[in-house]
């Protein structure tokens, strides 16, 4: 029998996992090749500030896979190698082998885009000049390490307050840099946390001597020497020596333009079961919009893990005619640790609430993560949890945990909680356990959810 061709478009998670699944579920009956266009195969930007603060074995190894981890001959690793269109009438891509500059044409049974996102480079004067840097892959990463540890730069502005630029300003203030954080909103990690926490999380980065200006919009970047010295606002300038833009990202799809369905933002359209418009053309990852379980429709959830559940779920139904059932979705969860500081987050929050439409209640508690009788010198330090929910029927929309203690494997609790779609009652009496050494008779979140649901406090 003919072996099935699978062409997969994209070295990251979604690739990556998309090759582990076809030959867990179909063996030696499918020919896979994956095409990737970059060089490094496949560098994961989610390690990044670990890097970046030596604390990984090399920068060769923050990576999803090796080439050389599928040495099966059904499977052939080609990066610089970018795909420059789909045929999908003839059902073929047409590939440009960039150490040669020739072009192939390849033909599938099945394609899987996992094209990815690139990130955004501002569009104002000066975006070209030297020493003005862009905060993911392989490449930006070492040029980023290198001036870390060089003497003459000694002011670094981030360009960006979510989760990439807060890690970037870290690594820098860590490496001794003058470290100032420029954002067009309004507060820092605003789009991930409701102001309760990032009130928090503002008083610690101004703690670390770490400049944020907010509600500043950027006019230009200007230097000498076509290198960067200036950061130049509506308002004021800010000296600087190096420029890390981490201001958002945007899907790697304009090759597709005209032949796969897009949005107006150039994310890619897929059906509940994560197919294009194309015959046997199936999308995931990044360069889509993830079926969100609390928001009931589709959002940006640019995350490895929502990559890798959709690459399983496409694998798992690539043969059938019609998929037995649509991609059930995701949460969409992640963490961060600033300086001190770490948190969690899962599900919906104020802001991405009202982008989907959807009408939430929240609660806001704070609380000791340990008995009373357990003091603060010992490890009883204070924690904050914050809850959204529908504010009729109680199911948990969303949540965020923090505290200067490591408590974010709560966020896996709350990531489970909105999957299955439990409501404020059941996480008030859920079953947990107790030891006084790690927290108390009721446990944080059964707490957080009896503090919504209007219950008398709990002291012991």
């Amino acid at each position: 029998m003919e072996k099935a061709k699978i062409i997969i478009v994209g070295a990251s998670h979604g690739g990556h996992q998309s090759i582990l699944e076809l030959l867990t579920r179909y063996g030696n009956n499918v020919d896979i090749k994956l095409f990737e266009s970059g060089d490094f195969i496949s560098f994961m930007s989610c390690g990044m500030e670990l890097y970046l603060e030596d604390k990984v074995t090399d920068v060769t190894d923050v990576r999803n896979f090796r080439p050389e981890n599928f040495p099966q001959d059904n499977v052939a690793i080609l990066n610089n190698h970018t795909v420059t269109a789909i045929n999908a009438d003839k059902k073929t891509v047409t590939v440009t082998d960039k150490n040669n500059n020739k072009t192939q044409k390849f033909s599938y049974d099945k394609l899987i885009l996992s094209s990815g996102v690139t990130p955004k480079s501002l569009p104002v004067p000066g975006a070209d000049l030297d020493n003005v840097f862009l905060m993911r892959g392989y490449d930006w990463a070492t040029k980023i390490k290198s001036k870390l540890t060089d003497d003459s730069v000694k002011n670094v502005t981030v360009i960006g307050a979510g989760y990439i630029g807060i890690e970037a300003a870290e690594v820098c203030k860590n490496a001794g840099k003058n470290v100032t954080i420029i954002d067009v909103i309004d507060r820092p990690l605003g789009t991930y946390l409701d102001s309760e926490l990032t009130d928090i999380l503002s008083d610690h980065l101004k703690a670390n001597n770490i400049s944020v200006m907010t509600n500043a919009t950027i006019k230009e970047f200007t230097g000498e020497n076509n290198a960067v010295t200036a950061v130049k606002t509506l308002n004021e300038s800010v000296a600087t020596d190096l420029v890390i833009q981490a201001a958002g990202v945007q899907a790697n799809t304009d090759w597709l333009k005209g032949t796969v369905d897009l949005d107006s933002r150039g994310w890619i359209q897929t059906n509940e079961y994560l197919q294009t418009n194309l015959p046997d053309v199936y999308a995931i990852g990044d360069a889509t919009l993830a079926y969100s379980i609390p928001a009931q429709t589709k959002v940006p959830i640019a995350l490895a893990t929502v990559a890798r559940r959709e690459a399983r779920y496409v694998v798992k139904h690539l043969f059938e005619q019609t998929p037995s059932q649509p991609f059930a979705g995701v949460v969409g969860s992640s963490a961060l640790s600033v300086f001190d500081y770490h948190f969690a987050a899962s599900g919906l929050n104020s802001f991405t609430a009202e982008r989907a439409g959807i009408t939430v209640s929240n609660s806001f508690y704070e609380d000791s993560l340990r008995p009373k009788y357990v003091p603060n010198e010992q490890g009883n330090t204070k924690v904050s949890v914050q809850l959204f929910f529908n504010p009729i029927t109680h199911q948990i929309l969303g949540g965020a945990v923090l505290s200067d203690y490591d408590i974010t494997a709560q966020g896996n609790v709350l990531a489970l909680a909105i999957q299955h779609k439990l409501t404020l009652e059941d996480l008030a009496e859920a079953d947990f356990f107790f030891q006084p050494g790690f927290d108390r008779q009721w446990s944080l979140l059964n707490l957080a959810a009896q503090h919504a649901l209007g219950e008398e406090h709990f002291v012991e």
